[in-house]
């Protein structure tokens, strides 16, 4: 369904009966970031550390939102993939508990901290030269210039600002930007037709999933009765099935174990329990702020009815708001967790048959990837008895990654967006919300942000390949592979050559660590490689080629058919060069890794540009 403009009419009607003063204070940037959340501060960082002026704009006076804002502090994936500026706030989480183990204190993740100490981390990277930040502004108006610019009012208070920025970039937490600033967009289930994924319904719908008013809970120690005032509504029986008793265990055992679902360092917990929990059903991505403020309000009042409920029933009396996480009155964080927005209509679109079985699409946007993903494809729909009963969580898939062409919308120029407003499908979207993924999503945002403005071309028209070397260069993936870490000598090779489909990875679904292996030390044949070659270089359609171990001579045969200059001495430097110890280069028979550098390095088929479905541009040169 597309809601294109929709929002925009309510937006400006709002605007006009804002009483504001006449004249307005007027700055100039090179990219506007609104929203400071999981991606809009990876972007800023990413696009200020390649050198561009950055102004971003958050409603909170924190960074980070879903992580530390919403509350939702315990990471969801990519615990094996280390991806860029997550690999980087991991560390500084690492630095200041302790170590990995200090942070491992709840079964969901292997990653928890405080919102509050993620916040300040976070706020910590982000010290840039070149990125600005204001917090406790919101905007409050959109509009293209003659000169193909933004100008955008931000209310700071009762202070108004209008700020002019060559490119805009939406990192909301419901995509409101690109909406006001005319991208297509869908809210709801897509129907099976529209997307060919045969675990959609057949119709389209407009249900999201549930969202959640998180709630950080502090141990204040035994004896101690923090049992908040009954809240309004309360019924007892709403939250009976949270945890349950079995043959096994006590029932305060079980109840026990959803309490350490979400363990914090400092004995606090975060209560984000979705089962007879406190998530809660709202679609008000199109409601106004008012309506949106007044509906949270029921959202907020169901969690703490479930927190009353750990307290009056269980007997966690002990357990109260914590008092030195949230700069609220009420404690409770300043944002809800939304799991889903809108989803603009991008140049690619990544649907559940592309992340399932990358290799075998006619769009090969695996090559185009910018941020990588481990997650199941996890919806919460348990609180609205309307939604189809779709078994998503066994819908096995691999780790996948995401094509840049999702952040890129049809039809508006010089406009970015992150978050969880990409081109992807509703069922998608499952797995691309969790916070690795947005913040990988965030950072490459940046990337094609700052390239856009440096180059003084359209998002769309950036370069894919010098996005992902960007990214490469920053220590993130590309490719979401497993087994090739950041540290890894030919980590950006690999990558590089995964991502051309020369060299394919092995997917498999593994509990709840979807993986994809590189396996570099594993032998690659002949046919392997003129295989994954062919569909690069048309000089090797034909060629002979068996299930034999691939040796150096044949390798170097092969070379010389795509690049008749290619001496033996430059073969024998590269080699070399590369690292290969000697006993290695005596022994003709290679390994995927060898294969992989060396193709890397004498052909470089990285360099040879494809389009946003991922194939190779015509006028690119072999």
């Amino acid at each position: 369904m597309n809601y294109k403009g929709l929002f925009s009419i309510w937006l400006g009607l709002a605007g006009i009966f804002c009483v504001l003063p006449a004249q307005a204070q007027v700055l100039k940037t090179d990219l506007l970031i609104i929203g400071g959340g999981a991606s809009g501060t990876t972007a800023g960082i990413q696009a200020a550390r390649m050198g561009v002026q950055v102004l971003l704009v958050e409603e909170t006076p924190w960074l980070g939102g879903m992580l530390t804002a919403a509350g939702v502090s315990a990471i969801d994936g990519n615990h094996q993939m280390p991806s860029g500026l997550w690999g980087e706030f991991r560390q500084k989480l690492y630095a200041h508990y302790g170590g990995p183990a200090a942070v491992e204190t709840g079964w969901v993740s292997n990653t928890l901290f405080e919102p509050s100490v993620g916040n300040r981390l976070w706020k910590e990277l982000a010290t840039l030269p070149g990125l600005q930040i204001r917090y406790n502004t919101r905007w409050s108006a959109i509009e293209k210039m003659a000169n193909g610019s933004w100008r955008v009012t931000l209310l700071e208070g009762r202070k108004r600002r209008i700020i002019e920025a060559r490119l805009l970039l939406d990192a909301s937490e419901l995509g409101d930007v690109a909406a006001a600033a005319g991208a297509a967009y869908r809210i709801g289930m897509d129907s099976r037709e529209s997307t060919g994924e045969q675990l959609a319904p057949l119709q389209a719908n407009d249900i999201i999933q549930d969202l959640t008013y998180v709630v950080v809970l502090k141990d204040y120690g035994p004896g101690v009765n923090k049992t908040i005032a009954k809240p309004k509504g309360y019924n007892p029986e709403e939250f009976r099935c949270a945890c349950q008793p079995s043959a096994a265990k006590k029932p305060s055992d079980d109840c026990l174990q959803m309490m350490q679902y979400g363990r914090l360092p400092n004995q606090k917990y975060m209560i984000n329990w979705p089962r007879c929990g406190n998530d809660y059903y709202l679609n008000l991505i199109e409601k106004t702020p008012s309506q949106r403020q007044a509906l949270l309000e029921e959202a907020k009042q169901h969690s703490l009815r479930f927190v009353y409920y750990l307290q009056q029933e269980l007997g966690f009396q002990h357990l109260g708001l914590a008092d030195d996480e949230f700069p609220t009155r009420d404690k409770l964080p300043m944002i809800p967790y939304h799991r889903e927005s809108r989803r603009i209509e991008g140049l690619a679109t990544l649907t559940a048959t592309h992340v399932a079985d990358p290799y075998s699409q006619k769009e090969a946007l695996y090559r185009t990837g910018v941020a990588v993903g481990d997650y199941p494809i996890d919806h919460h729909h348990d609180k609205n008895p309307d939604a189809p009963d779709i078994d998503f969580i066994n819908f096995k898939v691999p780790s996948y990654n995401i094509p840049l062409g999702a952040l890129i919308p049809k039809g508006v120029e010089g406009l970015i967006v992150a978050e969880k407003s990409i081109s992807v499908t509703n069922i998608v979207n499952g797995a691309s919300r969790l916070q690795p993924v947005v913040m990988g999503i965030g950072q490459a945002a940046g990337a094609l942000a700052a390239l856009s403005l440096q180059k003084q071309v359209q998002p769309a028209q950036v370069p894919i390949r010098e996005v992902q070397q960007a990214l490469l260069e920053a220590g993130a993936y590309i490719m979401p592979f497993i087994d090739v870490k950041p540290q890894d000598p030919h980590f950006a090779a690999l990558q590089r050559i995964g991502a051309t489909g020369i060299l394919k990875g092995t997917g498999i679904s593994y509990k709840w660590a979807n993986q994809t292996w590189m396996y570099p030390s594993y032998p690659i044949s002949e046919w392997e490689l003129i295989q994954g070659m062919q569909d690069y270089y048309p000089a090797l359609a034909g060629r002979a080629a068996s299930g034999a171990q691939l040796s150096l001579g044949y390798l170097a045969e092969v070379f010389k058919l795509v690049k008749p200059s290619l001496q033996e001495q430059e073969l024998a430097e590269a080699w070399q060069q590369l690292g290969f110890s000697e006993a290695a280069a005596k022994e003709p028979l290679l390994n995927r890794r060898q294969a992989a550098v060396l193709i890397d390095r004498i052909l470089n088929p990285f360099a040879l540009a494809v389009d946003h479905q991922g194939q190779r541009l015509n006028n690119s040169s072999p």
